[in-house]
């Protein structure tokens, strides 16, 4: 395995954590804010697609800049 496609897998799997982290975090307090579970694990849900589509936003934003 090449360097790059390490740095890619240990980069993914970075933004992975960091995404069920947040996940975690907002499940956690949508439950101590008294939410039922179904809502807790939605705003979980919409906190982990959002840390991922923000991520993927700034990797587009600066491998454009980087290559432009």
């Amino acid at each position: 395995m090449s360097d790059h496609c390490a740095v890619i897998l240990m980069a993914c799997a970075l933004v992975t954590l960091t995404g069920v982290l947040i996940a975690a975090a907002a499940g956690y307090l949508a439950r101590r804010d008294h939410a039922s579970y179904p809502t807790a694990l939605t705003r979980a849900a919409v906190a982990f697609t959002t840390t991922l589509t923000l991520t993927i936003a700034l990797v587009t934003a600066l491998t454009n800049l980087v290559r432009g």
